[in-house]
């Protein structure tokens, strides 16, 4: 197997681990020791704060789905493009639907914030 083929295989695991409602399985993905930044928001550093990270998200979107858009690597760093689908029913949740697409590198992951907000607030406009 290729390590091509390898790196694909791992970022499908860790697709499913997104959708699979389980936030320590997506920070199992880490080192003991790693850590996740989202945007430029604080890193959370060790799996227990990526677990409760990641938690956020998928108690805000009980039923998320997150979609594999994309790799590639680049001088040596690996990017993981994705688009993340869910609707906002969590507590306190806006009943809107959330379509966002972003990517990950090294650890930190990045997508338009200020969309995120609006499709929080608005939903998704379908027709555009």
């Amino acid at each position: 197997m290729s390590t091509a083929d390898e790196l694909r295989g791992l970022a499908e695991q860790y697709t499913a681990a997104w959708c699979s409602q389980d936030a320590a399985s997506v920070a199992s993905f880490y080192s003991p020791r790693g850590s996740l930044r989202i945007n430029q928001g604080p890193p959370a550093i060790g799996r227990a704060a990526i677990t409760a990270a990641v938690q956020e998200f998928m108690t805000a979107f009980p039923y998320l789905k997150v979609f594999m858009d994309g790799l590639s690597v680049k001088e040596g760093r690996t990017v993981y493009r994705w688009t993340f689908v869910g609707t906002h029913t969590g507590p306190g949740g806006t009943g809107n639907r959330v379509q966002i697409s972003g990517f990950e590198d090294e650890s930190s992951g990045h997508f338009d914030a200020t969309e995120y907000q609006r499709q929080l607030s608005q939903g998704v406009n379908d027709s555009g």
